[in-house]
């Protein structure tokens, strides 16, 4: 006997001018999750350290009531660190979720197709050939990564761009790009190369202020820009034909959405270094929750949808609790964040090849 499911609540939001906004229950729910997980999690992580804070004493101290020394440690030396983790891990998220939406296929990730690795070499090459200041090796990183990622573009144009094309353009890029930063490592001295091995891993550590002004003015340019494009995203999703078909204008988009993507992760590659595998996960775990699997089809396939809010909150509660498992799961010795996001993600890759090729996909 066949058996019916209820539809998926939506709440319409009217205004007095006579606008609407349809708010899916459910994701709305997970978003709020995500956003108090995160939250809790920067409260724990502020409070660990050397110096350990309670809770009760850190949310005092953010809202100025804690003494001199906790005033000290929690604003100057531990808040920004959080922050620039939050940022970064949202930027990754929303920019893993638009390279997944326009290659229409859940390895379209940053980390295969060889952007981050292409930041790192921008970076790598400030560090090994001019010795530059952290200011340099931040503008290097985003110069790599725009420089990658246009070259993955125009290799993958062929009367359009198309998903799997883009994603093996990609994967040979990264090949290359890779092999180019160990040449750049082998050529430097002692001191620069365990510079930029330190830098690679990708770590939050040493993070102050000067990296949470330029990140959180990116996201306020990039942020608004991606959503409002996220309607023609999800009709990209249908492929080429129906988003023609509907009106939407298919390369402009999805250059401009490329360009975006582009952009917020290379900068957090810039912040943080070469974090991977958040822009794989994020997005995908997000959907994972805000469609449950009897709403994804037969194949088990996420529904379609870039799930743009989602991903970025995801993004940063991923980034922020792996930063916390790194520097509380392993005693005194503290581990990078990208140490802890490559095991995790890796083991995600790895399941996530293994259903796809349960379900014929690859």
């Amino acid at each position: 006997m066949k058996t019916t499911r209820t539809p998926r609540p939506i709440r319409a939001l009217r205004t007095p001018g006579g606008l609407s906004l349809r708010l899916d229950v459910r994701t709305c729910a997970v978003v709020a999750l995500l956003v108090l997980a995160a939250l809790t999690a920067s409260v724990v992580l502020i409070g660990t350290g050397d110096f350990p804070i309670p809770a009760s004493d850190v949310l005092r101290t953010l809202v100025g009531q804690g003494g001199q020394g906790q005033e000290f440690v929690v604003r100057e030396l531990r808040l920004p660190r959080v922050l620039v983790g939050l940022l970064v891990g949202g930027c990754l998220g929303v920019g893993g979720a638009l390279f997944q939406s326009v290659s229409r296929n859940p390895l379209g990730s940053p980390d295969v197709l060889g952007l981050s690795q292409g930041s790192a070499a921008g970076a790598l090459t400030v560090i090994v050939l001019f010795s530059g200041s952290a200011t340099a090796v931040t503008l290097g990183a985003l110069v790599g990564g725009l420089v990658t990622g246009t070259a993955i573009y125009l290799l993958a144009w062929k009367q359009g761009v198309h998903g799997y094309r883009l994603v093996l353009v990609g994967i040979g890029v990264s090949a290359v790009v890779t092999a180019v930063n160990g040449y750049l490592i082998t050529k430097a001295d002692f001191v620069d190369a365990a510079r930029a091995v330190v830098w690679m891993t990708g770590s939050l550590n040493g993070r102050d202020w000067t990296q949470v002004g330029p990140l959180a003015v990116l996201c306020a340019v990039v942020l608004p820009v991606v959503l409002a494009n996220a309607r023609a995203l999800r009709m990209l999703e249908m492929g080429d034909d129906v988003s023609y078909a509907l009106g939407v204008r298919v390369e402009r988009v999805r250059l401009l959405l490329m360009g975006c993507a582009v952009l917020l992760v290379a900068a957090a590659t810039a912040a943080a270094g070469p974090v991977s595998f958040v822009a794989l996960t994020a997005p995908q775990l997000a959907r994972r929750l805000t469609f449950p699997r009897w709403l994804n089809g037969a194949g088990g396939a996420p529904t379609p949808g870039p799930n743009l809010v989602s991903s970025l909150c995801m993004g940063a509660a991923l980034l922020v609790t792996a930063d916390l498992a790194a520097q509380r799961a392993f005693g005194a010795d503290q581990l990078p964040v990208g140490v802890v996001t490559g095991v995790l993600g890796g083991v995600y890759l790895l399941w996530l090849l293994v259903t796809e090729r349960r379900a014929g996909r690859i």
